[in-house]
């Protein structure tokens, strides 16, 4: 087949697989390819399974060359993101401290998705434990965005965007912990979304922080996006924050936002994320982007109002205590005793000793400071000032979100301030870093759904508009979400046919 098919979208993908025009050793052969022409450049995979992807594909096709009907994401590659466990599949959290380690089981994101007959491509590259905004923060080597290689492509799940940005992976699957998901679909052109937390399961997904962590769909169409939303959602009795709800309409609402009307829906702009009176720390071109994506919005039908939430101006303090608290708790296990790597073990050392030089040798320098700070702010006499005052901005935050809900039906912001800084940027400087996360962090405080959209270019680099949702409204989003990625089609169909005809 003459067609490029690393370009090809999902549902065009799923198309030619069921119809038979193209098989699925085919489709993962191109992938590969790519990957083994493209990735030493980006720096998307920690692993890649090669053989074993080959091997899963050919079992698809023979699945259905016997009549059977695997599904219809049978025999379409996947990648994801190295904080899922996968069995027998190298999962290291983009840490130095379970280099080499192979799970015994599958997350259930992971089992969902094979279980759906997805070939998984390999394992993407992250800030080590999900902690960065960069993915500079990878113990292993960083990861260079496709729009411009020497720029960084968000994180933590920069591995992710990578893959499916450059066409290494059709789409993918990332965490968002205070934006992870979303940041790095915004810096690379991609739609992320975050989950209502608790929709989709947290068993074996490595933790970061237990109350933010979700894992989400990374895709270059909102379509794509929610049909992977779909396929890994749900209820998991294993997870016990998993709500036990069913998943709502998503792919149904993204066909309904594809229509292009959006009569009767109220947007709310977030007067503390960008809006009027709030622009420091904002390019100017992500806000003149972010203005004219509003402005569609009202062309389509939406009633668009300004909102205040002025606790989201505390999000971002809030958010380094909580995350880093949290994180100084789930990292305790990581010991050089059980899994991973093991420092000091050769009899001169006692256990004490052993664990102290594992976690020199495996932690690196953003791990080290999160857990001095979560450990700081967890401790005795300081609990409640740091601790227990952030977990009062959290609720404040969600009051916010609330009674903003009373009046609009989504809320809408830049996703990013910025768009993609230059490699090493910001490493000197961990507060330049953490203030990538601005307008993503209250969602996750709150636990709310939030997706990220393109919505044009400001120096030649993508930029995203991000909608927010009430908690298990995730299907508000991708309705809003696919009515602007329709708009801007249609509106790119113009101006392309404007050029030909000037020609």
């Amino acid at each position: 087949m003459s067609t490029d098919l690393t370009r090809l979208d999902v549902s065009a993908l799923t198309g030619l697989l069921t119809s038979g025009e193209v098989s699925a050793v085919e489709v993962t052969r191109a992938q590969l390819d790519r990957i083994a022409s493209d990735d030493a450049r980006l720096g998307a995979y920690l692993h890649v399974e090669g053989e074993a992807a080959l091997t899963a594909a050919a079992a698809v096709d023979r699945a259905r060359a016997g009549g059977a009907e695997p599904g219809p994401l049978a025999g379409v590659p996947i990648a994801l993101k190295d904080v899922i466990v996968t069995e027998g599949v190298p999962t290291t959290s983009g840490s130095r401290i379970l280099e080499g380690w192979r799970p015994p089981y599958d997350a259930t994101v992971a089992a969902r998705l094979k279980s759906a007959g997805t070939v998984l491509l390999g394992k993407t590259n992250m800030d080590e434990f999900a902690m960065g905004s960069s993915t500079e923060n990878s113990a292993f080597r960083p990861t260079r965005n496709p729009w411009d290689a020497d720029r960084v492509p968000g994180g933590s799940s920069g591995g992710s965007s990578a893959a499916v940005a450059g066409h290494l992976a059709p789409w993918a699957i990332g965490t968002d912990t205070g934006g992870s998901i979303r940041q790095p679909a915004a810096l690379t052109g991609l739609v992320g979304h975050k989950p209502t937390y608790g929709s989709v399961s947290r068993y074996g997904l490595i933790a970061f922080s237990s109350s933010l962590d979700q894992a989400g769909p990374m895709a270059r169409t909102v379509l794509d996006a929610a049909v992977l939303h779909e396929a890994i959602g749900g209820y998991d009795p294993r997870d016990s924050t998993s709500i036990d709800a069913p998943v709502p309409g998503l792919v149904a609402a993204a066909r309904d936002g594809a229509r292009g009307d959006l009569a009767g829906l109220t947007v709310g702009v977030v007067t503390e994320l960008g809006g009027d009176g709030h622009r420091d720390g904002y390019d100017d071109g992500v806000l003149a982007r972010f203005a004219e994506a509003v402005a569609v919005l009202t062309d389509l039908g939406a009633d668009v109002r300004p909102v205040s939430c002025p606790s989201f101006d505390l999000a971002l303090p809030a958010y380094y205590l909580i995350a880093p608290s949290e994180a100084s708790s789930n990292l305790a296990r990581f010991d050089g005793v059980r899994f991973g790597i093991r420092v000091g073990d050769d009899g001169t050392h006692d256990l004490d000793e052993v664990m102290a030089l594992t976690r020199e040798q495996g932690f690196g320098p953003e791990v080290k400071r999160r857990i001095i700070l979560g450990t700081y702010a967890l401790s005795s006499g300081y609990y409640e000032a740091y601790y227990g005052q952030a977990q009062k901005v959290r609720t404040l935050i969600t009051r916010d979100f609330t009674a903003a809900y009373a009046g609009v039906d989504v809320l809408v912001s830049p996703t990013s301030p910025t768009v993609a800084w230059p490699i090493g940027a910001r490493v000197e400087d961990p507060i330049a870093m953490y203030a990538a996360d601005l307008c993503t962090l209250p969602a996750s405080l709150a636990g709310v759904p939030a997706i990220s959209v393109p919505c044009g270019l400001s120096e030649g680099l993508p930029v995203g508009l991000q909608v927010m949702a009430p908690g298990l409204a995730d299907d508000r989003c991708y309705r809003v979400a696919a009515a602007l990625e329709a708009a801007q089609d249609a509106a790119r169909g113009h101006r392309l046919l404007d050029e030909l005809v000037a020609a």
